[in-house]
C-alpha cells in the first residue's frame, strides 16, 4: 500500500508516495484539534510513522496543527517541513531529552523513580544548519543516548539469558537513522524471544519465569504494548537489573539544554507528567528556575492527565497547571506522543475535561506555527531580537504570534519569505500577512 511506502526508510521512496497521494485524495475541512507533539520513527512512533505520513494523518483527521517531537535528534525536521508545506499544513518541530535540574536533585519531577531529571524539551527548530556550539552539543545527544542503550542491552541480556540482543544487528535495523530508544530494545527483546520460542505457551513461561510475574500477567505476545511494557518496567526502570541510577554526570543540565535550543532559534519548553511528583507539586518554583535560563512554553500531554467522567486529583492538578501557563502568558502546547502503543492519534478535545481549554491549546499551536514560520524566512521568531524589540510585554507578544499563526496559510510560504524582511515591524508583517491571505 502506499500508505506503509510512505513509512520506508529511504526519504525519496516516501517523498514520491506522497506526491502521489496528494494529488489523488480530498482532504476534509479542517477543524479546531492539535497535536503537536507527536514521535516519528527517528525515535519510537508505536505505528512506525515517518514524518511525512504523520502529516498525512494530520490532514486526513483534519488537525488545524500538528508537530513532531523526536528523543535528542533533529532527523525528521526538513522532511516534516516539506511534506507540511505541500498539504498545507500548520506545524512546528520539537526535540526532547532529559536533563538534570540541580535545584530539584533532591526532589522528583517527571522522570518516576529518579530525583533532579526531568524530560525537558525544545520546540519550533526551523534548520538543521545550526551553529558549531549547537551541533556539538546535538551530536552528544546522540552519541550519549546511543552509549547508554548499548550499555543497558549488556545488563539486560545477562539478565535474560539465553535470550540475548546484538544492538547492531537486532536493534538498529528497527530504526531509520540509528537513533534507538528503550521501547525499541523492548520491541527486539520481545521479539527474538518469539523467535526462540516459536510455542506460546513456552514463550508466556520464559517471560513469566525471568520477569517474576504469572502467567496471567504475560498479555498480548509477541510484542504488544502489555509484554513490552512489562519488559521495560522490569528490566530497564528502578528495581530493574538494568538499570543504573543517574547522577549529576549522566544527562545535561536544564540550563545547558536551553542554551542549545536557543542558539537554534528555538524555544526552551517545559513539559509536564501529572502533577503528582514532589517536584511537580513545587511548579511555581520549578517553572521559575527553568525560566531563568531560558523555558518560554510548556508541553502537556493530555489524555494522560485526566480520567473520563472522574473529577480526581489529576484533573485538579492539570486545571492548576494550564491556569498556571496562562498566568505566566507561556504557550501551551499539547499531543499524545504515539510512542507507546494504544496512544490516540490525537486528543479529544470536545471531552468535558478538555473541552474548557481547547482554547489554550489552540493558540499556543498557532504561536508555534507562526514562530516557526517566521523564523525560518526571517529571523522575527518568538525569542528573536526583533521580536524583543516590537513587544513590550508577553501578552502583546502572543496575541500577534497567534493571531498570524491562525490567519497564515503554510502554502504561502514561497510568497511570504521573498516579502519579509527584518526592518518591518509589527504591524506591517500583520498588514502583509492580511493581503498575502486576501489574494
Amino acid at each position: 500500500m502506499t500508505e506503509d511506502i510512505i513509512n520506508h526508510y529511504d526519504l525519496s521512496t516516501r517523498r514520491q508516495a506522497l506526491a502521489q497521494l496528494a494529488g489523488e485524495e480530498n482532504f476534509p475541512p479542517v477543524g479546531k484539534f492539535v497535536n503537536a507533539h507527536a514521535h516519528t520513527f527517528y525515535s519510537f512512533n508505536y505505528k512506525g510513522y515517518s514524518p511525512i505520513r504523520f502529516v498525512l494523518e494530520a490532514k486526513r483527521e483534519g488537525l488545524e496543527m500538528g508537530g513532531i517531537v523526536d528523543f535528542d535528534v533533529l532527523d525528521g525536521l526538513e522532511e516534516f517541513w516539506e511534506a507540511s508545506r505541500l498539504l498545507d499544513l500548520k506545524g512546528c518541530v520539537g526535540i526532547e531529552s532529559r536533563v538534570f535540574v540541580p535545584e530539584f536533585a533532591d526532589r522528583e519531577i517527571n522522570s518516576p523513580g529518579e530525583p533532579g531529571i526531568s524530560y525537558h524539551m525544545g520546540t519550533g527548530f526551523t534548520t538543521t544548519d545550526i551553529p558549531e556550539k549547537a551541533q556539538t552539543f546535538l551530536d552528544n545527544m546522540r552519541s550519549t543516548s546511543a552509549e547508554r542503550n548499548q550499555a543497558m542491552v549488556k545488563r539486560v541480556n545477562q539478565f535474560l539469558s539465553p535470550l540475548v540482543l546484538d544492538y547492531h544487528s537486532d536493534v538498529l535495523p528497527l530504526t531509520p537513522k540509528g537513533n534507538a530508544t528503550e521501547r525499541h530494545l523492548c520491541v527486539a527483546y520481545a521479539r527474538k524471544a518469539a523467535s526462540m520460542f516459536s510455542d506460546e505457551s513456552e514463550l508466556r513461561k520464559f517471560w513469566s519465569d525471568k520477569l517474576g510475574v504469572s502467567e496471567e500477567d504475560i498479555n498480548e505476545l509477541p510484542d504488544g504494548r502489555p509484554i513490552t511494557d512489562l519488559i521495560r518496567a522490569k528490566t530497564m526502570k528502578q528495581g530493574g537489573a538494568g538499570y543504573v541510577r543517574p547522577d549529576s554526570g549522566s544527562f545535561p543540565e536544564m540550563a545547558e539544554m536551553n542554551e542549545f535550543v536557543l542558539l537554534c532559534g528555538a524555544i526552551p519548553t517545559f513539559t509536564w507528567l501529572d502533577g503528582c511528583s514532589t517536584g511537580e507539586q513545587s511548579i511555581e518554583e520549578l517553572v521559575e528556575v527553568g525560566r531563568s535560563s531560558g523555558v518560554a512554553a510548556f508541553n502537556i500531554i493530555p489524555d494522560r492527565n485526566y480520567t473520563p467522567g472522574q473529577s480526581d486529583q489529576k484533573l485538579k492538578n492539570l486545571n492548576q497547571v494550564i491556569q498556571l501557563t496562562k498566568d505566566l502568558g507561556l504557550p501551551l502546547l499539547g499531543g499524545t506522543e504515539m510512542n507507546s502503543p494504544g496512544q490516540k492519534f490525537v486528543d479529544d478535545f470536545n471531552s468535558a475535561e478538555l473541552a474548557p481549554h481547547q482554547s489554550v491549546f489552540l493558540q499556543g499551536s498557532w504561536i508555534l506555527h507562526a514562530h516557526s514560520t517566521l523564523q525560518r524566512y526571517a529571523g522575527m521568531g518568538y525569542l528573536s531580537d526583533w521580536a524583543n524589540n516590537q513587544f513590550s510585554d508577553v501578552s502583546s507578544k502572543n496575541e500577534f504570534y497567534a493571531s498570524f499563526g491562525e490567519k497564515f496559510s503554510p502554502r504561502g510560504d514561497e510568497r511570504l519569505k521573498d516579502l519579509l524582511h527584518i526592518e518591518m515591524g509589527a504591524r506591517e508583517v500583520s498588514n502583509l500577512i492580511a493581503r498575502a491571505m486576501a489574494e
